[in-house]
């Protein structure tokens, strides 16, 4: 069963003004964070605002619920040869054998309605497809080996592109990725095919949201053994409608697109 995210936090926030009321926390992994050069200490911080004339709040920005999205576009290939986040690449693919990778999505397929609502094709993608809302171009996509790309979608890791494209884990680094740096082949301005640093930017404020904020949002389990009844499971589980609703659309999105009808 999938635990919350602020068990194992080590590092707590607190308005001083209410210091009976958490703001936030993280989990300590050792690294430094900008924009000073100290490594943060597990232990309680105050925040203090500059001046008495400012207030502390905690932002209503909406994070965006994802489950694990599979890539429904059969392009794997489009999405570069190597998972970009370990560095292992894939010596199958010169026989298209993308066996063991997992083109993810970083922005969720399953919010596709939030995407075209909000108009994120056109301020962040470049080459869609002429029938396509873009969520599906590979300036929104990379290339991950499958638990890597489960610990994405649960908003566990994040890159972020305003720190030279470092990787940054928000929970116990058991793959030894954090640090690393987002490999170039995906971040290349002059490809049509590069990762746009929107995106990646927006994956991370949503991480930070989903790990740091408050308590933290849920976290879902995804490893239903044989034999599980799979929708009692996320019925009994916590966002129980949203979470349906978002598996409902990660199946469909690849098979309905908006002005388009195509059959299963």
């Amino acid at each position: 069963m999938a635990g919350g995210r602020a068990i194992g936090r080590d590092v707590h926030f607190y308005n001083f003004a209410e210091p009976d009321k958490a703001l936030g926390g993280l989990i300590f992994t050792g690294h430094d964070l900008t924009p000073t050069d100290e490594p943060l200490q597990p232990g309680h911080y105050d925040i203090r605002p500059y001046s008495r004339k400012d207030r502390i709040s905690i932002t209503d920005e909406p994070w965006i619920m994802r489950i694990i999205s599979q890539s429904s576009t059969g392009r794997e290939h489009t999405f570069r040869t190597e998972c970009v986040i370990t560095g292992a690449i894939n010596r199958r693919a010169n026989r298209d054998n993308w066996t063991g990778l997992h083109a993810a999505h970083i922005f969720p397929l399953s919010s596709e309605d939030y995407w075209v609502q909000n108009g994120f094709s056109s301020r962040w993608i470049a080459n869609k497809g002429e029938r396509d809302t873009g969520i599906n171009s590979c300036q929104n996509g990379l290339l991950m080996k499958p638990t890597i790309h489960e610990l994405f979608d649960g908003f566990y890791f994040s890159i972020n592109p305003d720190d030279d494209y470092k990787i940054i884990c928000f929970d116990e680094d058991n793959e030894g990725i954090d640090g690393r740096i987002l490999d170039r082949v995906c971040r290349d301005p002059n490809s049509d095919r590069s990762v746009r640093d929107e995106l990646p930017r927006w994956h991370f404020r949503q991480a930070v949201l989903a790990n740091m904020r408050g308590a933290g949002e849920p976290s879902f389990e995804t490893d239903f053994p044989p034999g599980t009844d799979i929708m009692g499971e996320i019925l009994s589980g916590p966002a129980a409608a949203k979470r349906m609703e978002a598996e409902i659309s990660s199946r469909l999105g690849g098979y309905f697109l908006p002005g388009t009808v195509q059959s299963l």
